[in-house]
């Protein structure tokens, strides 16, 4: 078995990631407000070891709700129903630092981390919905830059919140009467631009010290946050270069900010379309692409790169031209991917947003069990990822095929894991558990 080995995460999306699943026969779209549903793909994803599952989210309810499943529960609740189902697999929720507040947040992933003895992280988001702002108050949404310099504080917050009480600062001792060391305790009087937060947390430190930093943004604000901070990356590319190409820069970045890149793992999405032969496995695409309902699909494009396609005809040349890349969405990593695909590809408008529909712009690969292992070893042996996050097109069949099929052949060549090393997220990453900015050490060094 060679000694390093991919990660893999199921990502949690209600009824799949295509986005027509919720249509698909084979779809459990009556269960999507189920919790056990969601305890069962955890179950289903913990047995076949896989490091975690994950749960995107977000603030506001996204545009034409009307022809998808596009609300949210809450996912950090959600997970800690999971938790207490099953014993060993990673828990991720993404949580804005755009539209929460570091101290409320600390406790909930601390208590999360607790409850499920060290398997909590945390997609660390800035938001990029611009109507969420007016669930919050807000006249309007702040704009990419401002969005990233109030993460990269709260960050900095969050992280002493969690490391305010050192890890021997919890004595529980009835004998002689001394539950906790306050000289471990530590205050964190932070006055910045965005938060002024006293502290300390009101809970002790959790098994992973903090929970696993996960981000999911790749432009360049994104990039540089996530090769100073985050710990696991999920990220979209559609070739083998864009990934390397990423790859490669998030760790020399992250050696730029004295990080280990080892410690830092890039996670792209992979949307697999799976069947016993090239021609049914596209055949199996094919009918996912016939449930697309247009007017949905022109909403979503029209969301990631600001052009309303409503009247074109959907078998005519895409409008290249009309696409400005020079205004402020030319910053976003969604619209120059989107660019990217018509630039290399020119295809029709139809075909364009199917293939948009299959993952949002993650990549999506069609074919026999081998093939679709033969393309995750490539990358992963390539330079171009430390694993995969799993987006099955349509739940739970979607992600019995892959697990069942491909998962065998992956272990068989020797890339991924018969059994956990270990009971927390961290582990399941091969990741330190950090010590605490408070900790005499860290505090002699600095």
């Amino acid at each position: 078995m060679s000694d390093r080995q991919l990660s893999l995460n199921l990502f949690i999306y209600p009824g799949g990631h295509h986005e027509a699943a919720w249509r698909y026969k084979g779809s459990a779209a009556e269960r999507i407000l189920d919790v056990t549903y969601y305890q069962e793909l955890a179950q289903k994803a913990e047995t076949h070891k896989f490091d975690a599952i994950f749960f995107a989210d977000g603030p506001a309810l996204a545009d034409n709700v009307r022809y998808a499943q596009r609300f949210r529960f809450e996912p950090i609740t959600w997970l800690a129903a999971i938790a207490v189902a099953t014993r060993r697999i990673g828990l991720i929720a993404t949580a804005s630092t755009t539209y929460t507040e570091p101290y409320n947040l600390a406790r909930l992933f601390a208590s999360l981390d607790h409850l499920s003895g060290g398997r909590a992280g945390w997609n660390i988001v800035t938001t990029s919905t611009a109507q969420a702002a007016q669930n919050f108050g807000l006249p309007e949404h702040p704009p990419h830059h401002e969005r990233y310099e109030r993460a990269r504080e709260y960050l900095d917050v969050i992280t002493r919140l969690w490391d305010s009480w050192e890890d021997d600062a919890l004595i529980n001792d009835p004998v002689s009467g001394v539950f906790a060391d306050t000289d471990k305790i530590h205050a964190v009087n932070h006055v910045g631009k965005h938060f002024r937060v006293r502290g300390p947390l009101n809970i002790s430190r959790t098994p992973q010290g903090r929970p696993v930093y996960v981000q999911a943004g790749s432009s360049d604000d994104g990039r540089a946050f996530a090769a100073r901070f985050a710990e696991a990356i999920f990220t979209a590319h559609q070739t083998l270069a864009s990934a390397q190409e990423f790859y490669a820069d998030i760790k020399r970045q992250a050696r730029a900010f004295d990080r280990s890149p080892d410690q830092i793992k890039v996670l792209p999405g992979v949307s697999p379309f799976i069947a016993s032969t090239q021609a049914e496995a596209d055949r199996l695409q094919d009918e996912f692409n016939e449930l697309i309902q247009p007017e949905y699909s022109l909403t979503q494009l029209r969301q990631m790169i600001g052009l309303d396609l409503a009247g074109f005809d959907l078998d005519g040349p895409f409008p290249r031209h009309l696409i400005d890349t020079n205004g402020a969405r030319g910053v976003a990593s969604r619209f120059k991917l989107v660019v990217d695909i018509v630039d290399r590809e020119k295809p029709t408008i139809r075909q364009l947003v199917q293939r948009l529909a299959g993952a949002r712009g993650h990549w999506v690969i069609a074919g026999p069990p081998e093939k679709i292992a033969d393309n995750i070893q490539t990358w992963f042996e390539n330079g171009a990822a430390d694993g995969f996050n799993v987006m099955p097109p349509w739940l739970p069949g979607g992600f019995d095929v892959f697990a069942e099929q491909v998962v065998p052949i992956l272990r068989k060549r020797g890339l991924f894991r018969d059994d956990y090393a270990g009971t927390t997220l961290r582990d399941h990453y091969g990741l330190h558990r950090p010590p605490s900015v408070f900790s005499s050490s860290i505090q002699a060094i600095a």
